[in-house]
């Protein structure tokens, strides 16, 4: 059986439900809206911060993969569309669609439409979890009592309402005056929209603490604190209260990846970085991030990175000069 095309299926429902049309209407007036004023605040490709914890970025061509940490925030795209990858999982969005991220994990994203015509466009809300945990109590949305832990990133549509909260954040930066006032009130209605979403028991289980959840990100902040020491599986997991094949399983439910495959890329980001910022040869900076092994520090960092570190790192020197030129 053949699917009815998108506009068939739009122009029938309107058809028989005139609010569904206006609702429909609303959204895109708001995504026209959202992609005028991210397009007008950041006149060139770069990310500025027009408010605090709400941050613009603009893109006019596709990118290649990058490698970095992702921070707790709520990610959309006015124009244009973004692959993440974390662990063996993709989650790609779009305008349409929201990506909500809550635990601090080494991440892979790349941009995927954009042009100079029409750039990529998107904001990034940081989750504050004391903010959080103040809207989701005054709201009663608390955790469930279920111990099952909850992936730490996910992609859900963007509904009409979670939209409108949005733009109307974004358009306060017109008005600095009101932005003082009403600002903290449309942060905390995008919260409590986030909370009775589709992913609110993946912001209420990190804000609570609830479940194997909290276990895991006590880990994650840990193995990120001291990516550059031996990992000591079964002291983590005896710390925890958990046995080593229960931490492994819920770990990797969280992170997508195992703690050991989590330290890799902590150490092979933060090498690339000790070599590109502050200009150490491969040898020392594989060193400084725990490898005792040059040669494994060169072969893990060619499989992440796709070249050896030198390669690599004049790779992006010279990708920066022609940005810059």
């Amino acid at each position: 059986m053949n699917a009815a095309k998108p506009s068939e299926m739009f122009d029938r429902d309107f058809t028989h439900d005139p609010q569904a049309k206006r609702e429909a209407d609303r959204a895109q007036a708001n995504r026209d809206e959202l992609i005028e004023c991210i397009a007008q605040a950041i006149g060139q490709d770069g990310t500025i911060e027009p408010l605090k914890g709400l941050h613009f970025n603009r893109f006019s061509s596709p990118s290649e993969c990058l490698h970095s940490v992702s921070i707790p925030a709520f990610c959309v795209i006015a124009q244009g569309s973004k692959e993440v990858l974390l662990g063996g999982d993709r989650y790609q969005y779009d305008p349409m669609h929201y990506l909500l991220a809550t635990v601090e994990l080494p991440i892979a994203s790349q941009i995927l439409e954009a042009s100079p015509a029409q750039p990529f466009l998107s904001l990034r809300f940081d989750l504050d979890p004391t903010l959080v945990g103040s809207v989701m109590v005054e709201a009663g949305h608390f955790s469930s009592r279920s111990r099952a832990t909850v992936k730490a990133i996910d992609v859900s549509p963007l509904d009409a309402n979670l939209l409108d909260a949005v733009v109307r954040l974004v358009r306060l930066l017109d008005s600095p005056a009101e932005a003082h006032v009403l600002a903290p009130l449309i942060k905390r209605e995008i919260i409590y929209r986030l909370l009775i979403g589709a992913q609110g028991d993946r912001l209420r289980q990190i804000a609570v603490l609830g479940g194997y959840t909290h276990h895991i990100a006590r880990a994650i902040d840990r193995l990120r604190k001291e990516f550059n020491q031996p990992l000591r599986i079964e002291t983590i997991a005896r710390e925890l209260g958990m046995s080593v094949s229960g931490f492994h399983h819920h770990f990797k439910s969280v992170t997508a990846m195992s703690p050991l495959q989590f330290q890799k890329q902590l150490r092979l980001q933060e090498a690339r970085r000790l070599m590109l910022g502050e200009n150490l040869d491969a040898t020392t900076a594989a060193y400084r991030v725990g490898y005792d092994d040059a040669s494994h520090f060169n072969r893990e960092y060619k499989r992440l990175f796709g070249a050896p570190p030198i390669r690599d790192v004049e790779r992006l020197r010279e990708a920066a000069v022609e940005q810059g030129t």
